[in-house]
Protein backbone atom coordinates (compact mmCIF):
# COMPACT_ATOMS: atom_id res chain seq x y z
CA UNK A 1 0.00 0.00 0.00
CA UNK A 2 1.71 3.19 -1.17
CA UNK A 3 0.64 5.39 1.75
CA UNK A 4 1.01 2.84 4.58
CA UNK A 5 3.75 4.85 6.26
CA UNK A 6 1.61 8.00 6.21
CA UNK A 7 -1.36 6.07 7.60
CA UNK A 8 0.73 4.63 10.46
CA UNK A 9 2.39 7.99 11.17
CA UNK A 10 -1.07 9.58 11.36
CA UNK A 11 -2.19 6.80 13.71
CA UNK A 12 0.85 7.37 15.94
CA UNK A 13 0.20 11.11 15.96
CA UNK A 14 -3.48 10.63 16.75
CA UNK A 15 -2.67 8.59 19.85
CA UNK A 16 0.20 10.79 21.05
CA UNK A 17 -0.78 12.56 24.27
CA UNK A 18 1.11 15.66 23.09
CA UNK A 19 -1.07 16.02 19.98
CA UNK A 20 -3.81 18.68 20.31
CA UNK A 21 -7.38 17.35 20.50
CA UNK A 22 -8.51 18.97 17.25
CA UNK A 23 -5.63 17.29 15.40
CA UNK A 24 -6.44 13.95 17.02
CA UNK A 25 -10.07 14.32 15.97
CA UNK A 26 -9.17 15.12 12.36
CA UNK A 27 -6.75 12.20 12.11
CA UNK A 28 -9.03 9.69 13.81
CA UNK A 29 -11.89 10.73 11.55
CA UNK A 30 -9.75 10.23 8.45
CA UNK A 31 -8.43 6.89 9.71
CA UNK A 32 -11.95 5.73 10.53
CA UNK A 33 -13.13 6.72 7.05
CA UNK A 34 -10.21 4.73 5.62
CA UNK A 35 -10.91 1.51 7.54
CA UNK A 36 -14.71 1.52 7.77
CA UNK A 37 -16.49 -0.26 4.91
CA UNK A 38 -19.10 2.48 4.52
CA UNK A 39 -17.88 5.35 2.39
CA UNK A 40 -18.64 7.46 -0.67
CA UNK A 41 -17.07 5.06 -3.20
CA UNK A 42 -17.28 1.40 -2.14
CA UNK A 43 -13.85 -0.17 -1.65
CA UNK A 44 -14.85 -3.16 -3.79
CA UNK A 45 -14.88 -1.00 -6.93
CA UNK A 46 -11.70 -1.70 -8.89
CA UNK A 47 -9.21 1.18 -8.90
CA UNK A 48 -11.70 3.81 -7.68
CA UNK A 49 -12.61 2.10 -4.42
CA UNK A 50 -9.69 3.40 -2.38
CA UNK A 51 -9.22 6.76 -4.11
CA UNK A 52 -11.71 8.57 -1.88
CA UNK A 53 -10.14 6.95 1.20
CA UNK A 54 -6.68 8.03 0.10
CA UNK A 55 -7.90 11.55 -0.69
CA UNK A 56 -9.51 11.98 2.73
CA UNK A 57 -6.42 10.65 4.50
CA UNK A 58 -4.03 12.76 2.40
CA UNK A 59 -6.09 15.89 3.05
CA UNK A 60 -6.18 15.29 6.81
CA UNK A 61 -2.43 14.64 6.88
CA UNK A 62 -1.73 17.82 4.89
CA UNK A 63 -3.92 19.82 7.27
CA UNK A 64 -2.05 18.64 10.36
CA UNK A 65 1.37 17.84 8.88
CA UNK A 66 3.15 20.11 11.36
CA UNK A 67 1.96 17.85 14.19
CA UNK A 68 3.25 14.60 12.63
CA UNK A 69 6.76 14.45 14.04
CA UNK A 70 9.85 12.57 12.90
CA UNK A 71 9.24 10.24 15.88
CA UNK A 72 5.77 9.38 14.53
CA UNK A 73 7.27 8.63 11.11
CA UNK A 74 10.10 6.57 12.61
CA UNK A 75 7.61 4.50 14.61
CA UNK A 76 5.62 3.93 11.40
CA UNK A 77 8.73 2.77 9.52
CA UNK A 78 9.66 0.45 12.39
CA UNK A 79 6.17 -1.08 12.43
CA UNK A 80 6.28 -1.66 8.68
CA UNK A 81 9.75 -3.22 8.94
CA UNK A 82 8.56 -5.57 11.71
CA UNK A 83 5.54 -6.53 9.61
CA UNK A 84 7.69 -7.16 6.54
CA UNK A 85 10.14 -9.25 8.57
CA UNK A 86 7.30 -11.25 10.07
CA UNK A 87 5.97 -12.15 6.62
CA UNK A 88 9.34 -12.64 4.88
CA UNK A 89 10.46 -16.28 5.15
CA UNK A 90 14.03 -15.26 4.23
CA UNK A 91 14.18 -12.93 7.23
CA UNK A 92 13.65 -15.87 9.59
CA UNK A 93 16.41 -17.88 7.90
CA UNK A 94 18.78 -14.89 8.10
CA UNK A 95 17.97 -14.33 11.78
CA UNK A 96 18.54 -17.97 12.73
Amino acid sequence: MPFAEDLLAAYNCAFDKETPRHVQAALLGAIAYFILPFDFLPDVMPVLGFTDDAAVLATAIRMVASHITPDHRAAARDALARLAAKHDPDAEADAG
